[in-house]
């Protein structure tokens, strides 16, 4: 399981949020960081998976802009070890446009991806969009269904008893699903409710869902709990495990 302990994030004096930029091309790390600086983060820079992962460890981050292709260490194995200190959202940067890449990364946890070549108005827009998700929300209450509880104000979720060690993304997704058990959603549905997108790569919800199945099902492979609904969508189905 995921260790519960988190590093304290190191405050910035105006309070803004840290962002540490990992990409070993000088160029492409220059313009994120002023673009992002520009809109009111403070930002660290690393250009390979060691010097991202000392960085982290002095001041821990509110958000990792993560390069896919580092030398050495590549971005996946500095995502895994980021991840071992606890929940961190990220966004991974790959230079390639190939499906498999955009996969890996998410299943190593990433919360988002941005192909190269980019545009960095857009990457700013979704480390918003990642952040302002992050963000507990203090007035919901805990949500309970077979055998699942989610606090949203501690962003914590718990099956039978046990945490679950869930990223940005999965939480978000279960905690849409136990607002509205019953329910059929699309890909498209699920994409603009819980990523807060009008478009994107489909993909992206597809993968979320079988790595939350891995982690709330007893049998991943015969989900009873999020049950695919052919041609359709998704469906959360609480009356399928009992309490």
């Amino acid at each position: 399981m995921q260790q519960s302990y988190e590093p304290t994030r190191a405050e910035t004096a105006d309070g803004a949020a840290r962002v540490l930029v990992v990409d070993d091309d000088p160029t492409v790390a220059e313009i994120v960081a002023g673009y992002l600086e520009r809109a009111g983060y403070a930002v660290e820079r690393a250009d390979d998976g060691p010097a991202a992962l000392a960085s982290a460890a002095a001041h821990r981050p509110d958000l990792v802009v993560l390069d896919l292709m580092l030398p050495g260490m590549d971005g996946l194995e500095v995502c895994r070890r980021m991840r071992e200190r606890g929940p961190l959202p990220v966004i991974m940067l790959t230079a390639r446009g190939d499906e498999d890449d955009r996969i890996l990364g998410l299943e190593v946890g990433a919360d988002d991806y941005v192909t190269k070549p980019f545009s960095p108005r857009e990457l700013v827009l979704r480390v918003e969009s990642v952040l302002r998700r992050s963000r507990p929300d203090t007035a919901a209450r805990p949500l309970r269904a077979a055998g699942l509880t989610v606090e949203p104000a501690a962003r914590r979720a718990t099956r039978k008893g046990e945490q679950l060690a869930l990223t940005l993304r999965e939480f978000d997704l279960l905690t849409f699903f136990l607002r509205h058990p019953g329910r059929v959603y699309s890909r498209e549905d699920l994409m603009r409710e819980v990523w807060g997108w009008e478009f994107g790569d489909l993909s992206t919800v597809t993968v979320h869902i079988r790595r939350l199945r891995g982690k709330v099902e007893d049998d991943p492979a015969r989900p009873r709990l999020i049950q695919t609904v052919w041609g359709v969508g998704y469906r959360f189905e609480p009356g399928q495990e009992a309490d």
